[in-house]
């Protein structure tokens, strides 16, 4: 199959926009013949996978692409980095560590790029519309876009995130195309369920499962609170699967009904996820029986909206915790600063309340002890903390959270 070029992306290709937006462009060509995109297409945004620091090679990418005399051609937003640039004192790294993680978010910024750090995008203005082209790295963020907003991207990552943004062009194939945008695999929930955010965390975790690399579509969902609890659901599917997109019956804008969902078509398979298949689901995120001391807790992966510190920040007011627990909330700097301005946060550390922005407790090292229990109430940081920092976790919904941070050890209530 012949990828075709337009005359714009050929001037691109031969170097008449810089010899980096050339190297961008040959990489993008290289990628979209690999995958079989017949054609390139105008993305409207992009979000960047690669500020967190995996090695030379990543800073020596960004550092050439800039050398090149190149800079983003759409809005562009950047992913958590390896270090908090706002709170420096809390992460804890070597020297040889901090210089080129701090070094790499801001080879970034020099690219055009903006500094939100974060990888919850869609919380920004730089959140896309509906049925918007976007080229998004970042598993919860791709997923969130696809299925709760209704734009399109495909689960790019490092480097052709990158590559897209700097050519605002991405390869026209996989979710950029309505007719791959189809659910194959129903998954039917049985029994009466209440919206607890847990349900929606246990729904995605099954979902992700299960799915393979099919286009989930759920039935009987309750209606959630809001969108966060979608923004749980798809983070959790992306974490235990390679989910990209979900349908939800009724709530999700392209599955109005079951028969909007499958396109006409009849679903490959059908699931039907019982209440014993959440329970089981959410069980296995934890390691530590109800009861364990408790050494901190931390929320926000993906990071905390404003809605979701509003419930926090209420519920400690009405328990205030007086253990000393510390409760690590990972956030992004535009809903940093929104809390700041309204001055939310000016009783944060009677609560033992640490922000942290720019970054995440599982992928840098930020909290104090990781010989203890954590306990959270994200399905993501469940899985990958364990592996990642080496703690163990407890897994419970918000309300959880700050009960067990009043009373110093791992308490759940019943789901």
């Amino acid at each position: 199959m012949t990828l075709e070029l337009s005359a714009g992306d050929q001037s691109m290709l031969d170097g008449e926009h810089g010899r980096a937006v050339a190297a961008a462009m040959k990489i993008l060509v290289a990628f979209s013949n690999a995958v079989g995109a017949r054609k390139l297409l105008d993305i409207a945004g992009a979000h960047i996978d690669g500020c967190l620091y995996h090695g030379q090679a990543s800073l020596d990418f960004v550092e050439r692409l800039i050398e090149g005399g190149c800079r983003v051609r759409v809005p562009t937003t950047l992913n958590v980095g390896s270090f908090d640039l706002i709170h420096p004192g809390l992460v804890k790294m070597p020297p040889a560590q901090e210089v080129p993680a701090r070094r790499l978010m801001k080879a970034h910024l020099k690219l055009g790029c903006q500094a939100t750090f974060t990888c919850a995008p869609y919380q920004t203005r730089f959140r896309p519309g509906f049925g918007e082209q976007i080229a998004w790295g970042e598993s919860n963020a791709i997923v969130f876009a696809n299925s709760v907003i209704g734009a399109r991207t495909n689960r790019y990552g490092d480097f052709i995130d990158l590559c897209c943004a700097m050519t605002g062009r991405a390869p026209a194939w996989g979710l950029h195309l309505s007719e791959n945008r189809r659910g194959q695999i129903l998954f039917e929930l049985t029994g009466s369920f209440e919206p607890a955010d847990a349900l929606f965390v246990g729904v995605g975790l099954v979902i992700g499962q299960a799915s393979g690399d099919r286009i989930p579509v759920i039935s009987g969902l309750p209606q959630p609170r809001d969108e966060d609890q979608l923004k749980a659901l798809g983070a959790a599917a992306a974490t235990t699967g390679a989910v990209a997109l979900f349908h939800a019956v009724g709530i999700t804008p392209e599955a109005k009904t079951l028969d909007e969902a499958f396109r006409g078509m009849a679903p490959e398979a059908t699931i039907r996820i019982c209440r014993g298949d959440i329970d089981q689901a959410l069980a296995n995120l934890s390691s530590v029986p109800d009861g364990a001391p408790l050494a901190a807790v931390s929320l926000g992966t993906p990071h905390f909206s404003h809605e979701e510190w509003m419930r926090l920040l209420a519920m400690l007011r009405e328990v205030a915790p007086g253990r000393g627990i510390p409760i690590y909330v990972n956030t992004g700097r535009a809903t940093f600063k929104r809390l700041q301005d309204e001055g939310e946060l000016d009783d944060a550390q009677k609560f033992n309340l640490i922000p942290v922005t720019d970054t995440c407790t599982y992928v840098t090292s930020v909290l104090e002890r990781l010989d203890g229990v954590v306990m959270t109430n994200s399905g993501k940081w469940a899985h990958y903390a364990p592996g990642n920092i080496g703690v163990s976790v407890a897994f419970g919904d918000l309300e959880d959270c700050v009960r067990s941070a009043a009373a110093g050890r791992v308490v759940r209530g019943a789901r």
